[in-house]
């Protein structure tokens, strides 16, 4: 998983640190924002193959940094990846519509989350 740039964007910090650990152990290289207007900025610098973003956090939350990610140029080819407890009907439906790559809910599983997201990334695993 060597190369594979990943942003994690995320308010609450033991997620933060969960989602960190298990892939920057995996070999992947790891950012993370704990709010989506921080996302935005480190974008500016930090351009990586997948962004996994929260979707309910306050200020920004994840659907509008998700299409505010797809509508800048500079960021096409960025996948965006919804991580998020939301796990009703019609939820995953809902993030894709908002233009997410991809969704994984929550709690994480420790055993495939690092395979997952190097799947999001286009299978660079």
């Amino acid at each position: 998983m060597k190369g594979i740039k990943v942003l994690v964007v995320e308010d609450n910090l033991v997620n933060q640190k969960l989602a960190r650990t298990l892939l920057t152990l995996a070999g992947f290289e790891v950012q993370v924002a704990d709010s989506g207007q921080a996302a935005l900025e480190m974008l500016s610098s930090f351009k990586p193959g997948v962004v996994l973003t929260d979707i309910q956090m306050p200020g920004m939350d994840g659907l509008e940094l998700t299409r505010r990610i797809k509508a800048r140029e500079d960021l096409k080819g960025v996948k965006v990846v919804a991580l998020t407890a939301y796990a009703m009907r019609g939820d995953k439906d809902r993030f894709l519509a908002a233009g997410c790559d991809g969704y994984i809910p929550k709690p994480i599983d420790v055993k495939t989350f690092a395979q997952t997201v190097a799947e999001h990334a286009g299978g660079q695993a």
